[in-house]
């Protein structure tokens, strides 16, 4: 089922509305606006300004909506939710207009600015509003009468897998749910789901059982005396794309966990790593590339001085490259200047020490104040990493901690960093136990993670770069 066609619709639509809007309000103050103002009916004609403002403003009002999230979930809108967001993106961008384009115009009176607002806002909200309600009720109706569905899975063999295998077939009004398979947790020698649904496998091999048949939603369905292996269940589906949902308890409910999001929804817990709304998510982007540009240029003469000190430290090339593994584990390289003598890992990855002879006197200097890291920003022009974020690490550590601390693969599910809050307030870790120590903050950055957490971390690491505290 092709569901990205949603998304087609939402978007003619919405740039339809755009363009309708300012035609419309174009003509609205050639005629209404500037009749009165010069106190003779004026001609509507279009100029120049009127051609060009066409092209521009439909693209603006695209590039506020992607920036609101609006187009990333095409099948799964609240329709109130809608409203309210449809309104607030509205809010802002014909304001961002008003200032812009209209706050200059010849008037005749000065109540006319908020008529002109008046006008603008009902317009653009209304030719925007419409098409998307008639899309949502059209899609949600779908749901309901089980004509669009989400690929789903069961994980566990409990009776609470089968009470809610039950509730979803008897439901007349459907949820979207559609299971093709449960996958098991514990072998046993025969499983309650099996007389409902298809055996899929073992929870360690979900990831080829959610690609193979393109699922969208996992169910956690265990028992309340098994609620330890969650913790398990959710780092095994890492790095995948699906909505992870687990069967509340009682105790889940009383303590406020279950949010209702549907009247005709399942209580279900959903759970949810992605906290940065998602307008915060591109302008952190937006960030990254622009500072990271400037340092690239600003720093030019610091990256010479750099260079040099390299070059006259030690024999060897100035920049160091490794491999290293980030955002939903894919590996790339990341370039540092060359702190250590080349030979420093002839025996195999050794991480460094407070006291390690292997760095170099100049390389010292560089990693107190952290000036090792500043070619980084490449990385982040590519888009490997971000500013803030957890420090990316080998393969070969990675291997070692998820051993001891499996919940170390949520730190892939966002962009690696050149500097984190684990990097502030514990510095750099010396072996895979203070890895693991480090990793609590970082854990607690990702589930809290903000614009405001990324300035303040920014400002510390820029007072730890003058106090020259880094290791």
């Amino acid at each position: 089922m092709h569901k990205s066609k949603y998304n087609y619709k939402y978007i003619v639509c919405d740039y339809i509305a755009a363009f309708l809007t300012w035609v419309l309000f174009y003509s609205y103050r050639k005629v209404c606006v500037e009749s009165i103002t010069f106190g003779q009916k004026m001609p509507l004609s279009f100029d120049t300004n009127f051609y060009i403002a066409l092209i521009f403003i439909p693209l603006f009002w695209m590039l506020l909506h992607v920036m609101s999230g609006y187009y990333r979930t095409p099948y799964r809108k609240s329709r109130l939710q809608e409203l309210g967001q449809t309104l607030l993106t509205i809010f802002i961008g014909v304001t961002v207009l008003f200032f812009a384009f209209i706050l200059d115009d010849w008037i005749g009176e000065y109540k006319q600015y908020y008529k002109m607002y008046l006008v603008l806002f009902s317009l653009q909200f209304v030719l925007t509003y419409i098409p998307r309600l008639i899309i949502t009720t059209n899609t949600n109706k779908k749901i309901h009468n089980r004509r669009l569905w989400f690929n789903t899975i069961i994980v566990g063999n409990s009776k609470k897998a089968v009470k809610l295998l039950r509730e979803v077939e008897e439901q007349k009004i459907s949820s979207g749910l559609k299971f093709l398979g449960f996958v098991y947790v514990d072998k046993q020698d025969s499983y309650l789901l099996e007389e409902y649904l298809p055996n899929l496998g073992h929870i360690s091999n979900i990831k080829n059982i959610i690609n193979e048949n393109k699922i969208e939603e996992v169910v956690i369905a265990i028992e309340s005396s098994e609620h330890s292996k969650i913790k398990n269940i959710i780092n095994k589906l890492q790095g995948t794309k699906v909505f992870i949902k687990v069967i509340p308890d009682m105790y889940d409910i009383l303590i406020g966990k279950v949010r209702m999001s549907s009247i005709f929804g399942l209580p279900l817990i959903e759970i949810n790593h992605n906290i940065m709304p998602v307008w915060q998510q591109h302008v952190k982007r937006f960030i990254d590339v622009t500072f990271s540009l400037l340092a690239l240029i600003i720093l030019s003469p610091l990256y010479l001085f750099l260079a040099i000190g390299v070059k006259i430290s030690s024999k060897g090339a100035v920049f160091f490259s490794q491999d290293r593994i980030g955002k939903d584990g894919k590996p790339f390289k990341i370039y540092k200047f060359r702190s250590m003598y080349t030979d420093a890992e002839k025996n195999g990855p050794t991480l460094s020490s407070r006291n390690d002879n292997r760095i170099t006197k100049f390389g010292r200097f560089m990693r107190k104040t952290r000036l090792d890291e500043i070619p980084q920003f490449y990385n982040v022009l590519k888009g490997d990493m971000s500013i803030v974020g957890p420090r990316p690490e080998r393969q070969y550590y990675i291997d070692q901690i998820v051993q001891k601390a499996p919940h170390y693969l949520h730190l892939l599910s966002v962009r690696p960093g050149i500097t984190s809050w684990g990097q502030v307030k514990y510095g750099y870790a010396e072996n895979v136990d203070q890895m693991i120590e480090r990793l609590k903050y970082d854990i607690i950055y990702i589930e809290n993670r903000s614009l405001y957490i990324d300035f303040k971390i920014m400002i510390y690491t820029v007072k730890i770069i003058f106090q020259r505290k880094g290791v």
